[in-house]
């Protein structure tokens, strides 16, 4: 279940992600419990024999007989917040002004160590740019 994404599908993925998987007494027909929002249990209620097609056509063999479906809160407590960031790409910085660069610059430009000259010119081009927003 390392590649979620890959076996449930980017749709699936970006909704639910898997938490456990637990078998039964006779060693075949594991459960596959899924966590999702509440909101979005009703779709992937619907989805379920779907996914775990997708689920045994990984495996090579009908591994998972069950799926189940756990619900969680969006907020709340830390360990119980569903995070799905499957399939989003990730924010892109904007490029800095040239004026907060140059200004970072300046204030980090005598230092000689290159390694705490970058991180200095980093933490001014931060605080500048905060201070503009």
């Amino acid at each position: 279940m390392t590649h979620w994404p890959e076996v449930a599908g980017e749709d699936i993925a970006a909704i639910a992600r898997p938490v456990n998987v637990s078998f039964g007494r006779g060693g075949l027909g594991a459960t596959l419990t899924v966590l999702t929002t509440g909101a979005n249990a009703p779709l992937l209620e619907m989805q379920k024999e779907q996914l775990r097609q997708k689920v045994n056509a990984v495996y090579g063999y009908n591994a998972i007989s069950r799926i189940r479906i756990t619900q969680t809160a969006p907020t709340g407590f830390a360990e119980g917040q569903a995070q799905f960031t499957y399939g989003t790409a990730p924010k892109k910085d904007p490029q800095p002004d040239p004026k907060v660069t140059a200004a970072a610059r300046h204030y980090a430009e005598e230092v000689m160590d290159a390694d705490l000259k970058g991180a200095l010119e980093a933490l001014a081009r931060n605080v500048l740019s905060k201070a503009k927003t």
